[in-house]
């Protein structure tokens, strides 16, 4: 992120604009719609408004490169020419923002694509390389928005001050204000009918009470295991995004991608406590009563798990410690690795008359693999998903060959599913640990099947090969 999305209040100043023509215009209708006093200083000494309402508008005449500046909170240069430049080097000299219109090396500021809802107002920006892109995304946010969510907004300054005495404690007016936003009284103000939200409002006899508080008035904690999915933070469901943004503190696994971290809360509290292989992690019991401490303290605790809490996340050893302290928890399932691999790579594992049944199982060590009975797995119609198998992998080849699994049974390793670097290695059993090389690092899903022959690395290596075949041919 280059330019940080900022507000400037109107009201503390004047806005000078300096430029001509159609482009000059523009801000200025932009500028009086958004209540600044603006001076505007023609480059080419036309000052035709085009029917943008004067009261709020200076017409300036002299040279903008000595104007007085006193006053003055922004530059903007719209349709200026050379004049503009100059007018930028003498902003930047004193401190003030410039925006030079569609030159962000003369730039200090830019100016998003705006959806206007009143009090709510929403900028969206590409830093300055794609309007085109900007004006899309807040064209999709119009369509989403209820169009009295800036009513809303206002409903909620007015009565702000009168909670706020009400409720103390910030994190108890907070569950306050998202019950007031997310349930029926929002929904009337949503609706146009604000006398009856007020109302409503009027009627709540305990703040505290209707925020959730315990008996001491301390809000109510709770836990949320979360699955976080392979990797690409649009995996995430919609129930998962607002548990995120809902969230007090967040407990977050190695493999999280940072990406969707980025989703939650700004201000909510975020440790790590998961581990990697061959590194030391803080161990289960502590991250339990982590999760325990955060709840009785009157936060709401989000456990954020890559895949899914209960494929091999551990989910149900901290459900059990939550359940066992007396704790209020819920879970919210994820795709898991296995699955989104599968997706992303076209492997179907499951396929009629060929692949009946799926197995889950980890091994992430070579003594894990050693104790799988491998003698179960060696249905041809089966297909194995081995999640954290790479160091493990001449462990898991070595007991599906002694069990009597084809050599040529067709094998996957599939890194970093759905993620950018995403990578995948075909062959067969037998190549298995030459295979884990190749992808360059985990984490990493094995798939292990006839399955594997119909994904789209399997096609593109039979293609290259046949191809390779005529090319020799034909020499």
């Amino acid at each position: 992120m280059r330019f940080l999305p900022v507000f400037l209040d109107l009201q503390r100043g004047v806005v000078m604009l300096v430029g001509e023509g159609d482009l000059a215009r523009a801000k200025l209708r932009l500028l009086v719609s958004a209540g600044a006093e603006v001076r505007w200083y023609a480059t080419d000494g036309n000052h035709d408004l085009g029917g943008v309402d004067a009261a709020r508008i200076e017409l300036a005449t002299g040279d903008p490169l000595t104007a007085d500046l006193n006053g003055v909170i922004a530059v903007l240069c719209a349709g200026a020419g050379d004049i503009g430049l100059a007018v930028s080097a003498r902003a930047k000299a004193v401190g003030l923002p410039v925006n030079v219109m569609d030159d962000l090396d003369h730039s200090t500021f830019i100016f998003p694509a705006i959806v206007d809802r009143g009090d709510v107002v929403v900028a969206v920006g590409t830093a300055g390389t794609s309007p085109v892109v900007a004006r899309r995304v807040r064209e999709r946010i119009e369509a989403m928005l209820p169009q009295r969510i800036g009513e809303l907004a206002g409903f909620i300054g007015r009565w702000r001050k009168a909670i706020h005495n009400l409720i103390p404690e910030f994190a108890l007016r907070r569950r306050f204000w998202e019950r007031v936003v997310d349930g029926p009284i929002g929904a009337l103000v949503l609706a146009g009918r604000k006398d009856e939200a007020e109302s409503a409002l009027k009627d709540i006899r305990d703040a505290s009470a209707f925020a959730s508080a315990l008996p001491s008035g301390r809000a109510e904690g709770s836990v949320t295991l979360v699955g976080a999915g392979p990797g690409d933070p649009d995996l995430l469901t919609v129930k998962a995004l607002r548990a995120l943004q809902d969230a007090d503190v967040i407990f977050y696994d190695e493999l999280v991608n940072p990406e969707i971290l980025g989703r939650a809360r700004r201000d909510a509290a975020r440790i790590a406590v998961g581990r990697r292989v061959g590194k030391p992690g803080i161990g289960q019991d502590a991250v339990n009563q982590l999760l325990i401490d955060a709840a009785r303290s009157g936060r709401r605790a989000v456990r954020l798990k890559g895949g899914d809490p209960f494929i091999f996340g551990r989910g149900g050893e901290e459900v059990e410690a939550l359940r066992l302290a007396n704790v209020a928890y819920s879970v919210i399932p994820g795709i898991t690795a296995g699955l989104g691999a599968a997706a992303q790579f076209e492997v179907p594992l499951t396929f009629r008359r060929e692949a009946l049944r799926v197995t889950f199982l980890t091994a992430h060590k070579a003594r894990d693999a050693e104790t799988v009975d491998w003698s179960t797995l060696t249905d041809v119609e089966m297909t194995i998903v081995v999640y954290m198998g790479m160091t493990a992998a001449s462990s898991v080849r070595a007991g599906l060959l002694a069990a009597g699994r084809s050599p040529q049974t067709p094998v996957g390793v599939f890194a970093r599913a759905t993620r950018d670097d995403a990578a995948a290695a075909i062959g067969t059993l037998d190549e298995l640990p030459d295979l884990v090389e190749k992808v360059a690092g985990g984490p990493a899903v094995l798939i292990i099947g006839d399955v594997v022959a119909h994904s789209a690395p399997a096609r593109r290596q039979q293609l290259n090969q046949l191809a390779s075949y005529f090319q020799v041919a034909a020499e």
